[in-house]
């Protein structure tokens, strides 16, 4: 390889890391990790270079090569350095704890109210008492409905608002995803998914009378929630990935159904009578000691059958109903892997409300 040669190809490291910036920047959980096996060869294939420049452009050209080729590795190194790791939880002996930023975070938070995070204008005197009260982090609500207010078009102003309040405050944020479920209902779900039924079917309660709840066994309602949520994730992952404003992501609120302990549908009535799935009856045999009290008993009472459907492995009563809502497969595939949670009430323990009447 001559000089004239090396040269004229010089802007190749360049062009591998570019490639490699633009690649990992739509990469489905955007961080170092997943930077990695992509890094090593870029890096490798740079080394190269240098070495090959020192040889043939002698020393009086190694400055002008060592600058040709190393000024592209660096900036993009400071790219994918720049994006921390992502929060996530890490076990420590018998605990587990929130890592933010490579350390343990202790969340000292406050909740706003359902719809509080819809004006940032309300929202902004509150700022100082959030930091008055020496709350670190604050839960708020983000609302399908506000994001995706027509169909495919979405709108972040309100997220990225929140977000920039958050840091000017220097508070932490864990969203709150209101998407087809708020307490069972589904009231914060887009006034276009409230107007198609035909196409985004409501549940059906015993007697027949349709619902304020979105079926989950409708394959529509589950991917247009998905979409939404993707949508959502993938904008934090643009706009958050460096900072790291939020650490937590609940998905949906108290999923369930009322008045009754499961939906009767055509499809649900069909999903019902089916054999429970063979995976979650395998969870049930191989983490028997670490089951919920009321779960394990109630599979026990019923034989802890391995096979069969929802009445025969869990009894004739709402208990079973209420398990089988429980596990009706989801949609969701996080893009960025924060750590998300979900939040649900008991009614299994319930002495005060009977199942059904509040969301499982």
């Amino acid at each position: 390889m001559t000089r004239s040669v090396f040269l004229r190809f010089c802007w190749v490291p360049a062009a591998v890391w570019a490639a490699t910036w633009l690649y990992l920047r739509s990469y489905d959980g955007w961080g170092a990790w997943a930077s990695a096996p992509l890094l090593l060869p870029s890096l490798l294939l740079s080394g190269l270079w240098v070495i090959i420049g020192l040889i043939l452009l002698g020393p009086t050209k190694h400055a002008t090569a060592l600058a040709l080729v190393l000024s592209p590795m660096f900036a993009a190194a400071c790219s994918f350095v720049s994006a921390a790791e992502i929060p996530h939880l890490q076990r420590q002996g018998t605990a587990t704890r929130l890592i933010v930023e490579d350390k343990p975070f202790l969340v000292l938070g406050g909740e706003l109210g359902n719809s509080t995070a819809s004006s940032l204008e309300y929202l902004k005197p509150h700022r100082k008492t959030l930091k008055e009260m020496h709350l670190n982090t604050v839960l708020a609500p983000v609302s399908w409905e506000l994001i995706e207010p027509v169909e495919g078009r979405f709108d972040f102003s309100l997220v990225d608002g929140l977000l920039r309040d958050a840091r000017e405050a220097e508070l932490r944020l864990v969203l709150l995803w209101f998407g087809s479920y708020k307490n069972s209902m589904s009231t914060y779900v887009p006034g276009w998914v409230k107007r198609q039924q035909d196409r985004f079917p409501r549940a059906e309660s015993a007697n027949g009378e349709s619902q304020e709840i979105l079926s989950a066994f409708s394959a529509n309602n589950r991917e247009a929630d998905a979409t939404a949520f993707k949508a959502l994730l993938a904008h934090l992952r643009d706009v958050d990935a460096r900072q790291n404003t939020v650490i937590m992501v609940q998905v949906e609120n108290e999923t369930g159904m009322l008045p009754t302990a499961r939906e009767y549908g055509a499809e649900a009535n069909r999903q019902f009578a089916a054999p429970v799935a063979p995976e979650l009856l395998s969870s049930l045999a191989a983490n028997r000691a670490e089951l919920v009290p009321e779960l394990r008993m109630l599979w026990e009472a019923n034989g802890a059958k391995t096979d069969g459907d929802w009445r025969a492995v869990f009894g004739s009563g709402n208990a079973a109903e209420e398990i089988f809502t429980a596990c009706v497969p989801d949609a969701l595939k996080a893009v960025r892997t924060l750590t998300t949670f979900c939040s649900s009430s008991r009614p299994l323990s319930s002495r005060t409300r009977a199942r059904g009447e509040w969301p499982a």
